[in-house]
């Protein structure tokens, strides 16, 4: 679908404006960012990808951590996935910190470690979409693209008051509006726009660079724009995790089972207290009990509850219920799991594991010392 004349016509008549207005707004506005400060190909790509469905002061500590373990991307490639997935734990969406890792090794093997410029070359690296490939090659390069995420789509669909807008419109807007001299600049401003003065709840027109362009202020409708989509109902599941600690003589001499989980499955690479979700009819225990024959081979005899946590992800949320465990029978080995160890605390501290297993193992520590 593409814009109509009058649409067409209204964007480049008021273009030098906008660019103007908007880039002497981000020039006094913008926040202190630390991606802002140098603007090297590698840098932008990591900021970037931390960017992605996650708030910018919720990356600040990542990334300046994250940049201070792997300065370049010939560190980044020649680093283990586990080290990488260990500087990411706690930011979420894993498969962003694989992908990153297996793009590093990419652009040494097929770039000679120079991120490339062209927004269709790195598409082809693992984990850029086409936002992140517009937002790269026009930041980092220069390049004349636009990069739209979620908060250029809602600004010009304020802009353009349209209730669902299609890529191909939003791309035919931005394209016409997008700055020839500052596209990394212009991409940048607009979605600062979009995530401080313009946000899906009480957006600041009065404050608004483009206030004078906006159709759905005209209307006195920007909350409509655009239309909300449909929530489909998030479904929630019982999960529980076993704790087994063996050789417990003190706190340092205890070990505990703990699981890798297969690189291609969610959380891929991380490690975990072995476990799964409880099926339609089975108890917590009785689900612990078969989750442990079908993924390690061993029988179980399951105690105490340790710690229950609530936990969301995108698409759904679980309960999760942590239990002291006893091994009875068998020798561990990896029947659904990629590698498992006995760890001792400090151990498990080193390891990379998602929010909700880092919180059993701080539970088990209390539990140690007690």
């Amino acid at each position: 679908m593409s814009l109509n004349e009058f649409q067409r016509n209204q964007l480049i008549e008021n273009r030098e404006e906008a660019q103007t207005r908007l880039l002497r707004w981000f020039e006094q506005q913008a926040r202190d960012l630390p991606w802002r400060h140098q603007r090297t190909p590698y840098r932008v790509w990591v900021a970037e990808v931390m960017l992605q469905q996650t708030q910018a002061e919720t990356v600040v500590g990542y990334y300046e951590r994250f940049l201070a373990r792997f300065p370049s991307v010939e560190v980044l490639a020649r680093s283990s996935l586990e080290d990488v997935l260990k500087a990411w734990e706690g930011l979420g969406y894993y498969s962003r910190a694989r992908a990153l890792h297996r793009a590093a090794l990419q652009v040494i093997e097929d770039h000679k470690g120079e991120l490339p410029s062209d927004p269709a070359a790195l598409q082809s690296l693992p984990g850029i979409g086409p936002y992140t490939a517009g937002a790269i090659a026009s930041i980092a390069f220069g390049i004349v693209v636009p990069a739209i995420d979620g908060n250029a789509r809602r600004v010009m669909a304020r802009i353009l008051a349209l209730p669902d807008p299609k890529q191909q419109e939003l791309e035919e807007a931005l394209r016409l509006w997008i700055s020839e001299t500052a596209p990394g600049a212009f991409n940048e401003a607009l979605m600062e726009l979009g995530a401080t003065l313009c946000p899906p709840r009480s957006p600041r027109c009065l404050l608004c660079p483009w206030q004078a362009f906006c159709q759905a202020r005209n209307q006195g409708e920007q909350e409509t724009y655009p239309a909300p989509r449909q929530r489909k109902p998030i479904p929630h599941y019982d999960v529980a995790a076993a704790v087994i600690v063996a050789r417990r003589c003190s706190q340092d001499s205890a070990q505990m089972l703990v699981a890798q989980r297969p690189t291609d499955a969610m959380l891929g690479g991380l490690w975990e207290f072995p476990g799964g979700k409880r099926e339609e009819g089975e108890s917590l225990p009785q689900a612990l009990k078969r989750e442990l024959q079908e993924e390690m081979g061993i029988e179980i005899h399951v105690g105490q509850l340790l710690i229950v946590i609530q936990h969301a992800y995108t698409h759904f949320r679980i309960t999760l219920h942590a239990f002291i465990c006893e091994l009875e029978s068998g020798e561990p080995r990896c029947l659904e799991c990629q590698d498992f160890q006995w760890a001792s605390q400090k151990e498990v501290d080193a390891l990379p594991m998602a929010v909700t297993d880092r919180k059993i193992a701080q539970a088990i520590e209390g539990w140690l010392e007690s």
